[in-house]
């Protein structure tokens, strides 16, 4: 049967939840970050999930699931995705599974970006007010091991990537969790990150370049894993990331892990101690995986990414009021 167009229904709609780290533009939510999410209940038959796709040079990938069906892989390289379904009640839930680190994805107009654009209902379909959220919020901040980069395969674009199997998207869902994850590959505190994204002492507090993040409360807690890619990283310049964070969420627990290969973890360790600041934490990460645990020696494997959740949820689940589901 051919798709009857009926409600268009904007992004910013409240029957749509988006989760993560999404800006908004007139018409428009934009997310650079893979592990952000779109959910949505409708009643019916069909739906289609608009995209602007103008400009793109690398199409993101999307992971798409309909009444928690296994997900499937989706592309933006076209504007429309076309859901359909017999009439009936259903749930839809898509996850950025990668948006590519090696174009531009911070300055707009993007070569590679999540840009929603809302949905257009069959004639014959309802959308639902879905249940808000009712866990504790995360947020992560990190580099490609937090994208989700390599996770699949060695391969360095999106193909090998999946922030779905990041440890901290497995964190996020074993605390039952809504999350912001914030990952860019090569970043460090202060090495700029590849796709024309600064450091994170630059890029904390913004969705991209000229959107500023806008929280409505304190996440419960914030988990650093920053460092790695930064050449020479001294106390002074991590302690100042310390105290963005800390400036911006004053209520919020704050855990810096150690980077995973140990990289600069004295100088971390002793920039926490510094702050004076009891809800501030450190935790070595030390022995949580090998070399063998990676794809490359470096980035770790999806079960790498297993382990790294293992240890870091009973970590939480001791330094914060957090209980996994």
């Amino acid at each position: 049967m051919a798709f009857v167009p009926g409600e268009v229904v904007a992004p910013g709609d409240p029957r749509v939840l988006l989760e993560g780290q999404w800006g908004t533009e007139p018409g428009l939510a934009i997310t650079v970050n893979s592990g952000s999410r779109i959910s949505f209940g409708f009643s019916g038959t069909g739906v289609q999930v608009l995209f602007d796709a103008d400009g793109l040079t690398v199409a993101p990938h999307l992971w798409v699931s309909v009444d928690d069906a296994e997900p499937e892989l989706w592309l933006i390289d076209r504007p429309v995705l076309e859901l359909t379904a017999e009439d009936g009640r259903h749930t839809v839930e898509i996850v950025v599974k990668d948006v590519n680190e090696h174009v531009n994805r911070w300055n707009p107009p993007f070569e590679s970006a999540v840009v929603f654009a809302g949905l257009v209902l069959d004639a014959t379909t309802t959308l639902r007010l879905g249940a808000q959220p009712g866990g504790p919020r995360l947020e992560f901040y990190g580099d490609s091991i937090t994208q989700g980069v390599r996770a699949v395969s060695a391969d360095p674009g999106s193909s090998g990537a999946d922030g779905t199997r990041s440890y901290a998207y497995l964190t996020a869902r074993a605390f039952g969790a809504t999350s912001y994850q914030v990952g860019f590959g090569r970043q460090g505190i202060v090495r700029p990150g590849n796709g024309q994204v600064p450091g994170g002492l630059e890029s904390f507090g913004w969705n991209y370049a000229g959107s500023k993040v806008d929280r409505i409360a304190d996440p419960d807690v914030v988990i650093i894993n920053l460092g790695v890619n930064d050449e020479s990283l001294s106390t002074a310049e991590y302690a100042d990331y310390l105290t963005r964070v800390r400036t911006a969420y004053r209520s919020s627990t704050i855990v810096a892990l150690s980077p995973f290969n140990g990289k600069h973890a004295t100088e971390i360790e002793t920039a926490v101690k510094s702050t004076d600041d009891p809800n501030l934490h450190y935790v070595s990460t030390a022995g949580w995986i090998t070399p063998a645990d990676c794809t490359d020696g470096l980035h770790p494997s999806t079960d790498g990414h297993a382990k790294l959740a293992g240890n870091l949820i009973p970590a939480l689940e001791r330094l914060t009021t957090l209980t996994r589901r």
